[in-house]
């Protein structure tokens, strides 16, 4: 990925949290089958050793392709949104904007293991199933359906672990223009509803020093 020095994000805690809070990945793997992708629900293992866990169908045969210990790469988005030149005060004055594109992402790389193990995948259902009915009227949880049924389930699936070797964040959020062009661009964005890269563009207009 191409990342300008003025949109590279080194702090580990801000890719952490993007992850966190955009759990939903893209996994890419390269095997003798060829390139695939599968997009799936992640959980993040922050200690000693910087984890991703997830579960497949068993009908899909990325954990077949895979070797414990191939290198894969996991990419994690945090929204995106047309910029029109329309937006910066600037190109009014000069005609010299063009449009372009604002996002949040994360590339996260990594030795995958296969885990075809249902210790494994119960632990990873159990707690990507926590994590997000927390915010249920009445959190669904696995004791909800009986034993029989949650086990056939489970045999259904297999658990992929991806030790993480490194991150590479990029926010792209027009950390290059002048603070008047940033904000209005920002504003404009909010006013459309994207508010996710509006108010993170307006964060940035904020923390310039005056």
């Amino acid at each position: 990925m191409y990342v300008p020095d003025h949109f590279a994000v080194a702090d580990s805690a801000s890719l952490h949290s993007l992850i966190k809070e955009n759990p939903f990945g893209l996994l890419i793997t390269n095997s003798p089958s060829g390139l695939d992708a599968n997009h799936i629900p992640f959980e993040l293992e922050l200690g000693e050793r910087q984890v991703l866990h997830a579960h497949v169908a068993r009908n899909n045969a990325v954990w077949q392709n895979v070797a414990d210990g191939d290198e894969v790469l996991v990419v994690f988005q945090a929204g995106d949104a047309y910029i029109s030149p329309n937006w910066y005060p600037s190109k009014h004055e000069s005609h010299k904007q063009v449009p372009t594109w604002n996002y949040k992402v994360v590339h996260v790389y990594g030795r995958i293991s296969v885990k075809d193990d249902e210790r494994y995948v119960r632990g990873v259902v159990g707690r990507l199933t926590r994590t997000h009915e927390a915010s249920e009227p009445k959190p669904w949880k696995m004791t909800d359906s009986s034993p029989e049924f949650i086990t056939g389930m489970l045999k259904a699936i297999v658990g992929i672990q991806i030790e993480i070797t490194r991150m590479v964040g990029k926010f792209k959020l027009g950390q290059n223009k002048a603070a008047a062009d940033l904000e209005s661009a920002g504003r404009a964005l909010v006013a459309k509803g994207e508010e996710d890269i509006g108010a993170a563009m307006l964060s940035i207009v904020e923390k310039r020093p005056e």
